[in-house]
């Protein structure tokens, strides 16, 4: 089973309710860019090079921004969802035909949220229950000492460690409820706890803070 590198970390952020609170987050050992990510797929027993497999992915972002301009959702099977929603100025408009897209929208966001069907669900809760996790410090520590690290923790659904976030933007069970953001240990003040931003959507009106792998 592949094994997920972690961090314990100290909320650092005075303001928020979390204040001093220990959480984890993900190390992440690399960034795939699509040529990387192509490599890899045809390393798999794919019957196609490369640059057939980078082809395919470059048109397929292409047509996805296209599609989501169209207002258009984009589902991958066995993957999720991608779609857009806005995020309008704090305070919103006094009434429905004061409302100005100039004036009173700010951002147009690109969300994602996971596949949730029972066969292939990669919702958060049912995501953690596929992961081992090692904890960064063992790693350095089995250096150190010039060894070799002994393995992974027990699967978090087992031991509890699962309790608050092990994501850093991700959300609870529903895992695009579009009216919060994560709870746990944030340390961007805009949650109440877990997770290091809240993936919101607004800060007044719109769609509502809270949507699960926000984009940008």
């Amino acid at each position: 089973m592949a094994k997920i590198i972690y961090e314990v970390y100290q909320n650092q952020n005075s303001k928020n309710a979390a204040y001093g609170k220990h959480y984890a987050r993900v190390k992440y050992l690399e960034c795939l860019n699509t040529r990387k990510l192509s490599n890899h797929i045809a390393e798999h027993g794919s019957v196609y090079t490369p640059d057939v497999v980078y082809g395919v992915m470059e048109k397929f972002r292409s047509c996805l921004i296209e599609m989501l301009l169209q207002s258009k959702k984009v589902k991958i099977d066995g993957l999720g969802t991608f779609y857009a929603t806005i995020e309008c100025r704090k305070g919103g408009a006094v009434s429905k035909d004061k409302f100005s897209v100039q004036k009173d929208v700010e951002g147009l966001h690109i969300r994602f949220l996971p596949e949730q069907e029972q066969e292939v669900n990669i919702s958060s809760r049912q995501f953690l229950k596929q992961a081992e996790f090692i904890n960064v410090d063992s790693l350095v520590k089995s250096d150190e000492d010039g060894g070799s690290s002994t393995g992974s923790e027990t699967n978090a659904n087992e031991n509890g460690s699962g309790s608050g976030s092990t994501d850093d933007n991700t959300n609870n069970s529903g895992d695009n409820s579009q009216n919060g953001g994560t709870t746990g240990g944030g340390e961007n003040g805009g949650t109440t706890g877990g997770g290091d931003n809240t993936g919101g959507d607004n800060n007044g009106g719109g769609e509502g803070p809270g949507s699960s792998g926000s984009m940008n």
